[in-house]
Parts: C-alpha cells; sequence; structure tokens
C-alpha cells in the first residue's frame, strides 16, 4: 500500500525475486504538497484499513504501509496504530517503511546513523525524532528541502546528498521517502564510503521479504549481506 503520489513500482519489482509477485494500491489523493500536515493526512486509519482490504481481497497476506513520513510522523505509537490497522483490516502479517528501517538497522546492530530526505526540514527532523524513540541516534540530518517532484530527483543530487551526510562516527546512512529513486546508487555509495546506505524501499521490500521467508534481491548491497537470515 503506497501514497497516491508513488511513482517508483519499477523500483520496488527490482528488490523481488523472479517468482515472488506483489499488489500495489494506492490512498487516495490528497491536494497538498509533502509537509508534515500532508504526512498526518496521509496515515489516516480509514484509508489505511481501506488500502489493507484492498490488497488482501487476493492471494496476499503480507501488507506493507510503503510510505516513510506517513508512518514516522506520529511517532512510535502512531507507527505501531498502523500496524494495528492493517492487522485488524485483514493483514496476516503488517509493516511500514519506518518499522522496517528500524528493524534494517537493528538487524545490522546499527545505533548512530545520519539521515538523508528529501523533505522540508521540519519533517525531516521527525525521522530523527521516531529513531531517537527506537534508541537509534541520528547525529545529523540533511535534507533537500522538497515539497513536491521528489520522484524526480536526479541520481547525482541525491548521491551529493548523501555525501554531505556522512559522518565519520556514524555506522550507516539512512536515506527517507518511498519516492526518491536509490536502486542504483546503494551499491557504488556503501563502496565508496564504507558503510551500509538504507533507503527506504529497500528496507521495506527486505523486511516484507523476510516476513515469507524469502531474501531480497540485490548483489553486494550490505543490508542484504550483513543482516539476519529470513524470519518467515
Amino acid at each position: 500500500m503506497a501514497p497516491f503520489d508513488l511513482e517508483l513500482d519499477r523500483e520496488m519489482w527490482r528488490w523481488l525475486p523472479d517468482d515472488v509477485d506483489i499488489f500495489i494500491t494506492r490512498t487516495p489523493f490528497i491536494d497538498d504538497e509533502v509537509t508534515v500536515e500532508f504526512a498526518q493526512e496521509a496515515s489516516d486509519a480509514p484509508a489505511i484499513a481501506r488500502g489493507t482490504r484492498d490488497v488482501t481481497a487476493g492471494p496476499a497476506n503480507t501488507v506493507a504501509y510503503a510510505c516513510t513520513s506517513g508512518s514516522f510522523v506520529g511517532g512510535r505509537d502512531a507507527e505501531r496504530a498502523i500496524t494495528d490497522t492493517m492487522l485488524a483490516s485483514g493483514a496476516e502479517q503488517a509493516l511500514t517503511t519506518s518499522g522496517a528501517l528500524v528493524e534494517a538497522l537493528e538487524s545490522l546492530g546499527v545505533s548512530r546513523v545520519v539521515v538523508a530526505t528529501p523533505y522540508i526540514a521540519e519533517l525531516s527532523q521527525k525521522l530523527s525524532d521516531f529513531l531517537a524513540e527506537h534508541q537509534i541516534t541520528a547525529i545529523d540530518n540533511v535534507s533537500l528541502g522538497l515539497s513536491t517532484h521528489i520522484s524526480q530527483v536526479p541520481y547525482a543530487q541525491t548521491a551529493d546528498m548523501i555525501r554531505a551526510a556522512d559522518r565519520e562516527d556514524a555506522e550507516a546512512i539512512v536515506i527517507s521517502c518511498t519516492n526518491l529513486p536509490t536502486y542504483d546508487l546503494l551499491v557504488p555509495l556503501e563502496q565508496e564510503l564504507g558503510k551500509p546506505v538504507i533507503s527506504a524501499n529497500q528496507a521495506t521490500l527486505w523486511a516484507a521479504l523476510r516476513r515469507i521467508g524469502r531474501s531480497a534481491v540485490g548483489d553486494a548491497q550490505l543490508l542484504l549481506a550483513r543482516s539476519d537470515a529470513v524470519v518467515g
């Protein structure tokens, strides 16, 4: 289940094994830019419940809410309420992108990160706050200041942002937003910076596939190489 403006369906498929399907539905349209208020409205419980029923009407039973800002904006308790809503609406297993990021960092044994996002600063800071609730310290937070057209950010601009965010004492870099393209950046930047670079879509698909006993596809991506075995 993704926000109405998601434009990266093709990227999500790249982490899937050939014999695994993904069914994607959208939350309702919101006539607003990507702000704190937008993220709060995007995670509205009735919309989450409806989307869950949409995707579980077929054979799918593990449901991911693939929106980073919508799942971290209200903090840890609100993120948990989203998964509870999905479970109550027909999902056998449920996760959010923000929860998947925490799961990925915990699996890697990481507790100090830098955060890089395309958002406006106010929204970006809320990801650092969310991580802190999980005893993960964001020692820096760098953002592009965007509230529109996030899916159109070129790889070069994202790479520059990640390099600017990196700190020697950070154990990993966290990249937010499921609408920010990252797949082809992860391995080159991990090799350049010498640490895991964890993106929203990567963590979401990695965590969802773990729940069905499968592994994500991504040669040499450190999360996939170093993290715990599948848990399904």
